[in-house]
């Protein structure tokens, strides 16, 4: 995979006034990392959304400052405007090449499963993405999962059936599920859930609080029968 590289430019603007910068196309960054003091930079949102979609938060990135220093980054955290969903503010958490590092990798499921296309099931995955330890050059963009094992309803994969690249190491429960296929539903349950509810009639549970809330109702109403007590 080709590397991602990325022009960033130290930055005095602080606080509220970063709302300058995004009016110029900018997007506000921090760059920290084990035992490095904080700095504040801007990039261009445009290459940083570029940057960003190709690695996903699990690729290393290559950010020049200022046209001089270099560092190798991952993109941890981003802020983003809960009305057009454009980053507002990101994080860049700086690497040592030579130390491993703990980050979440997306699994992409590939293949097809018998179960699903001859049987009529129905794909469940129960995870979308991996703690993984290993050195940050050897991070995987994403990990993929054959789900053409999965050729009845009894076949599973669990984390430990899946295929890591050379050096890196899962970090969960490598007994957890993570793909299977349930049958499709039964004539009997489909009718079931088809079977119209019948005018006036109350499921169980609603009459239940219907119930309850009457007798709540009834104790308010003798309460407010009740003679007020005389004043002192």
């Amino acid at each position: 995979m080709e590397k991602i590289k990325i022009q960033a430019t130290k930055r005095d603007i602080l606080g509220k006034q970063v709302s300058s910068l995004r009016r110029e196309g900018l997007i506000p960054v921090v760059l920290y990392g084990k035992g490095k003091d904080n700095m504040s930079l801007s990039v261009n949102k445009k290459d940083f959304d570029r940057a960003y979609k190709m690695s996903g938060g699990s690729t290393i990135i290559q950010v020049e400052i200022d046209g001089e220093k270099t560092k190798n980054v991952l993109i941890k955290d981003i802020d983003k405007s809960p009305v057009s969903d454009s980053i507002l503010h990101a994080d860049f958490y700086q690497v040592r090449m030579s130390e491993k590092i703990t980050a979440p990798i997306p699994l992409s499921f590939v293949g097809d499963s018998k179960a699903v296309i001859d049987l009529g099931g129905s794909l469940i995955t129960n995870k979308s993405e991996v703690e993984v330890e290993c050195l940050p050059g050897d991070l995987p963009h994403e990990i993929e999962v054959d789900i053409s094992v999965l050729e009845d309803f009894e076949a599973v994969i669990h984390l430990k059936d899946i295929k890591m690249p050379e050096g890196v190491e899962i970090k969960d429960d490598i007994e957890e599920t993570i793909a299977l296929v349930e049958p499709p539903r039964s004539e009997e349950e489909l009718a079931e859930l088809e079977e119209p509810v019948e005018a006036g009639e109350m499921p169980e549970a609603e009459k239940g609080q219907a119930e309850e809330g009457e007798t709540e109702g009834s104790e308010e109403a003798k309460s407010s029968e009740a003679p007020e007590a005389k004043k002192e």
